[in-house]
């Protein structure tokens, strides 16, 4: 393995598969996440699903910057 001192400018097919792989992941987690929140009546169980719901979009946003 490489180290690199700054990021390259280029990235690999299998870096971005697997960038793809994470995002999908996490999208699907925070719309599974906020499907929850409609259906929830425990207002812990809901604080909890919108924190995860935030979590997984500021991945995905993350991510979004990586590839801008």
């Amino acid at each position: 393995m490489k180290n690199y001192q700054s990021i390259p400018n280029i990235i690999s097919n299998i870096d971005l598969n697997h960038l793809g792989n994470i995002y999908d992941s996490n999208f699907n987690a925070c719309k599974l996440a906020n499907s929850f929140i409609k259906k929830v009546n425990d207002l812990k169980v809901k604080e909890l699903l919108i924190k995860t719901s935030e979590i997984h979009k500021e991945h995905c946003k993350a991510i979004i910057n990586i590839l801008e």
